[in-house]
């Protein structure tokens, strides 16, 4: 327990992007596939990221073992990393487009009619049970109306156009892209033939 933040700040820093680009959720074959989804490009997660962006760079001479849970330099790190994550940079070539990605559901108002607005994340677990990713790998999602049967961390395909906006959830995460008006389908992973 006693190594327990630089556990987390090393997973935040170091594991957490990794598990991003193999989100496990890869190109599958989406049942009930509409117009948006048909007209959108599929993207991967790694292209939201802007090629430049390098936020692990300041920390990479810093042995993270060494820090104890209650460290004020540990401490501040975390402060800093937060910060420099919830403003991550998105990828502006993006900005209004068709996109398709999968990901999970990391609800924001779960009624009984369904849910209508949650962040797709990258990797299971992201803003639940790990620190939430990197604003430019959260998106703010809207559907035109709630999907029923959707719980946290199902796995879906979203389309519509995707939009740099931010977002802060409070809660759960800052996201630096939107897709209002989004389709929402259950993934469905690809059959082996």
């Amino acid at each position: 327990m006693r190594r327990f933040f630089s556990r987390v700040l090393l997973s935040a820093l170091v594991l957490a992007p990794a598990a991003a680009l193999l989100t496990g959720c890869g190109p599958g074959v989406a049942q009930g596939a509409g117009n948006a989804a048909a007209t959108a490009t599929e993207l991967k997660w790694e292209e939201l990221i802007p090629k430049s962006w390098d936020p692990t760079k300041r920390y990479r001479n810093i042995s993270l073992e060494a820090l104890r849970d209650n460290d004020p330099i540990a401490i501040q790190m975390l402060d800093e990393m937060r910060a420099v994550w919830d403003n991550a940079p998105v990828n502006v070539a993006l900005d209004g487009k068709a996109a398709r990605l999968s990901g999970f559901v990391v609800p924001l108002d779960a009624t009984q009619d369904g849910i209508r607005e949650f962040l797709l994340v990258p990797y299971f677990g992201a803003c639940i049970h790990t620190p939430p990713p990197p604003a430019n790998q959260i998106v703010h999602v809207i559907a035109p109306a709630p999907v029923k049967g959707l719980h946290a961390m199902d796995t879906v395909y979203v389309s519509g156009t995707l939009k740099a906006a931010r977002f802060n959830s409070v809660d759960m995460g800052v996201s630096g892209y939107e897709i209002a008006s989004a389709e929402v389908e259950r993934f469905t992973p690809k059959q082996p033939q």
